[in-house]
């Protein structure tokens, strides 16, 4: 059996946590667009990545706070040194969650629901968060199974009842369907995961192509051989923001704002993975959904912002006219072809300053300060004939 723990709206969560006055209340993390919301929050329609401003229309009584990385961070490690007390086979999936493999703990441990009972309490005791379990025999079905028992729940999946959990469930809790992939499936009169099962493989190709439609045609019979991998490294590292139906604003400096708060936020964890990247790639989607992608391969592997934002700067001067077409709905980047970062040449000795340290006092005066004091730093710094990153709050 695998376990699928997932932190409850963990930014939100530790912010709750911290401050006793902020339970019960809608809680909004985030810098110009919601990266986590309490569950209070939540109830009045506000969601990831949307917009502050939009979410405070939504629930004008939410407290927003600017984010605290270090607060988190130092949560997750907390949580990950339970889960690798728990079992030796963990695989992390982002800061908040992962699956753990309990296969082979019965004499030890006792079984799946009692590992999971026990994971949810020490989770709770000892770093004061809500955590949700799903448990099941595969991966995806433990996803699903946390999925549908959040907030602060625990789900068991029985194996020999499977396809009787999976298939009276949205076609939305399958890994892999968002919003575009359900108009379309919603479209043919299939809102259930059995009504897909039924359609079978080669009409799920018709509707969805040729790789989607075998990929949810098995996940609907609940195939999925996938093993929990342990520490497998990260081959890249990329964010997006999307708007849906609403189009991305096309004016050049309004773009470069959304740019810069993306960089900003991938250069930060590659930072934190101790990881550097040689690839830089620019995703776009456009008004009919149609995709396009611009890539550069830098010299030397780096996670220097500044490095990064102008390569990622010069994709999108030479992808402005299509922007500027076809109307951007989503912007994304990613940094890949990653490695450690011992591997990174050291600044050569006549730079007045390593893009690095500009890099690492950015991180801790966001931290510490917030965004106000980053644009006095950088003011600062472009007086002092040093260009650092204005980031976008």
């Amino acid at each position: 059996m695998i376990l699928h723990a997932d932190l409850d709206a963990f930014y939100a969560s530790v912010e709750q946590r911290d401050d006793a006055r902020l339970r019960g209340r809608p809680v909004i993390v985030g810098a110009g667009v919601v990266l986590s919301a309490s569950y209070e929050a939540r109830a009045f329609g506000v969601y990831t990545p949307m917009g502050v401003s939009k979410a405070l229309l939504l629930c004008p009584d939410a407290v927003v706070l600017h984010p605290r990385f270090t607060a988190y961070s130092e949560a997750s490690k907390r949580v990950f040194e339970i889960f690798d007390n728990t079992t030796p086979l963990v695989e992390g999936l982002s800061i908040d969650e992962a699956f753990l493999d309990v296969h082979g703990l019965e004499q030890l441990s006792g079984t799946s629901t009692e590992i999971a009972i026990k994971l949810r309490h020490d989770v709770r005791e000892q770093v004061g968060l809500p955590i949700t379990v799903g448990v099941a025999r595969t991966k995806h079905l433990a996803k699903v199974a946390s999925g549908v028992a959040k907030p602060d729940g625990l789900l068991v999946v029985p194996p020999d009842d499977e396809l009787g959990f999976l298939h009276p469930l949205a076609v939305e809790h399958l890994w892999g369907v968002g919003p575009v992939t359900a108009r379309k499936l919603h479209q043919r009169g299939i809102t259930r995961v059995g009504q897909l099962a039924e359609l079978g493989e080669d009409g799920l190709v018709a509707i969805l192509g040729r790789a989607a439609g075998r990929h949810l045609h098995a996940l609907a019979h609940n195939q999925d051989p996938r093993p929990v991998h342990v520490r497998r490294r990260r081959h890249s590292i990329g964010s997006q923001h999307a708007t849906g139906l609403c189009r991305l604003p096309s004016d050049p400096a309004e773009l470069d704002a959304t740019l810069v708060g993306l960089v900003d936020r991938v250069t930060r964890r590659v930072r934190a993975a101790r990881r550097v990247g040689r690839t830089v790639v620019l995703r776009m989607r456009f008004g009919d959904y149609t995709r396009a992608t611009r890539s550069q391969t830098l010299v030397m592997a780096t996670n220097e912002t500044q490095t990064i934002l102008r390569a990622l700067r010069g994709l999108v001067v030479s992808a402005m006219p299509l922007i500027q077409r076809e109307g951007l709905t989503m912007l994304g980047i990613t940094v890949s072809n990653l490695e450690n970062d011992d591997a990174v040449q050291l600044p050569l000795p006549f730079e007045r300053r390593p893009p690095r340290a500009v890099d690492r006092v950015v991180d801790q005066v966001r931290e510490r300060f917030g965004v106000k004091a980053l644009t006095r730093a950088s003011q600062l710094g472009r007086s002092d004939g040093l260009e650092v990153p204005l980031l976008s709050d």
